[in-house]
């Protein structure tokens, strides 16, 4: 005999292999959804398009929490966008004025890559306790307010999550941060993607072993044509500013936006706003076309319809220059009253007045000293033959600089009260591998020079250069004896 079917059996009823199969099928159905999910290429983003489909800011790290909008700060869409990995510009210099969102595209630069673009990162602020305060302030909110960003960095609390106050680490990529004071930080890996936070304000030399921007950027080489690097700063002092330097020697982009009565199309100057002495309130911008005055509620939509456009050409077509001042920061930062008041209120102050020209109008100061009146420095000239020493002169001397190709000679006569007179220059044809050279310079030992009261004066003591090829000058001076040359 057969057991009857128990009613209770998961199989039981004319349509149970049916469901089972619906259930399979769409079971199926599913890993196959997650597989092409999983297989399909993230969308073809530029980092200014990433930042406004992706990017939040955080209350504790921006003045305006919320998704982020490129729009907010037209100027930086180009500027994020030549950062991506499709544009062809290697290196990105950013010359600006404060606060007009230059760190926030870095940072947005440091998200896409994370997500769209892994590889190699270097973050360098000036000092390494600012990188770490850069690190809990900006970075660890942009990770932990983007759902692609957290599920690609692991939180700092996991065991092996690769992820510490200055490192974050991600598949395919690492981003480190350091201080341009730590040459341990500058030189640790290989990096495709550089980000140098205000270079003005990076030592001279990190550690003793040289330029932190030259170290740095040295990290970037082997990635050749795919590496990106990014030098942002507010400008120092003329002639010792890094940003300045790298500026001058781009393409100077300036950001050209149109007047709203004409049309024409200019980049904004300091000199064009006007305002009546006193009133800072009645500042408005004028048109160096049509010369009517612009308010300030039309920026808005001067900005979104403004263009970058080189005004220089560069020697490296790689490298792209931008400038931008505070003139252009959006309505509800900066505005042009506040510019205005901040003039007034630094006039009497070299401190106050370099300190707008750095962070309002982004410019380097030109340090000034005790020059004296030219007329003065005019009137005390003296007229004396070549070759004849003056009538003040009691002995001579003379400085021996040796080149490859040439050692040149002057020679000076000194008189009472350390006074001196340039008597004579003399260029010894042929470098330090050439014998006929150096006995050129022995003769110039034994010549005279005639004086202007009739006697004739030789050269008490010659000092030589031995900065290049030292062997061959220690061997020359210790020939002629220590007596005449040093």
């Amino acid at each position: 005999m057969y057991a009857p079917t128990s009613t209770n059996s998961p199989r039981s009823g004319p349509n149970s292999g049916d469901e089972d199969g619906l259930r399979d099928f769409e079971g199926a159905a599913e890993i196959l959804r997650a597989w092409g999910n999983g297989i399909r290429p993230d969308p073809d983003l530029t980092v200014s398009e990433w930042a406004d489909r992706h990017r939040m800011l955080a209350s504790r790290a921006s003045a305006e929490p919320g998704r982020y909008r490129t729009m907010r700060t037209p100027y930086m869409r180009e500027i994020m966008d030549r950062l991506s990995p499709g544009d062809a510009a290697q290196r990105i210099v950013f010359m600006k004025a404060a606060q007009v969102g230059a760190t926030e595209a870095g940072n947005n630069w440091i998200g896409f890559a994370i997500h769209q673009a892994p590889g190699p990162m270097l973050a360098v602020q000036p000092t390494v306790e600012l990188a770490k305060r850069n690190s809990r302030q900006r970075i660890d909110p942009l990770i932990d307010e983007s759902p692609e960003l957290r599920e690609r960095v692991k939180p700092a609390r996991s065991r092996d999550a690769g992820n510490t106050m200055l490192s974050k680490e991600f598949a395919g990529g690492i981003l480190i941060m350091t201080g341009a004071n730590s040459a341990v930080g500058l030189r640790s890996t290989p990096a495709r993607y550089i980000f140098l936070d205000e270079v003005d304000a990076y030592p001279a030399s990190a550690d003793e072993e040289g330029d932190p921007v030259t170290l740095a950027e040295a990290r970037s080489l082997t990635f050749a044509h795919r590496r990106k690097v990014f030098l942002v700063s507010t400008p120092t002092i003329r002639g010792l500013s890094r940003i300045e330097r790298e500026f001058e020697a781009s393409d100077q982009r300036r950001y050209f936006v149109p007047c709203p009565h004409c049309g024409a199309m200019q980049w904004m100057k300091f000199d064009r706003l006007r305002w009546q002495k006193g009133k800072p309130e009645t500042a408005e911008y004028l048109c160096e076309s049509c010369d009517q005055p612009i308010a300030e509620h039309h920026k808005t939509a001067m900005l979104e319809r403004g263009e970058w456009r080189a005004t220089a050409t560069t020697a490296d077509p790689t490298t792209v220059g931008y400038h931008l001042s505070a003139l252009y920061s959006p309505v509800g930062w900066l505005s042009w009253s506040r510019i205005a008041r901040s003039w007034e209120a630094a006039q009497g102050s070299d401190e106050a007045i370099k300190a707008f020209r750095n962070t309002i109008l982004g410019e380097t100061w030109v340090e000034t000293g005790e020059a004296p009146d030219w007329r003065r420095l005019y009137d005390r000239r003296e007229a004396w033959r070549p070759g004849t020493v003056p009538a003040g002169g009691l002995f001579l001397t003379a400085g021996a600089d040796v080149q490859k190709d040439r050692i040149e000679v002057d020679v000076w006569a000194w008189g009472r009260g350390l006074e001196s007179w340039l008597v004579d220059h003399v260029v010894i044809e042929g470098g330090p591998d050439r014998h006929e050279a150096w006995g050129d310079l022995t003769d110039l030992l034994g010549r005279t020079w005639p004086h202007e009261r009739g006697a004739h004066l030789k050269i008490a003591r010659l000092a030589i250069d031995t900065g290049y090829e030292a062997p061959a000058v220690y061997g020359w001076a210790r020939a002629q004896g220590f007596a005449q040359v040093s």
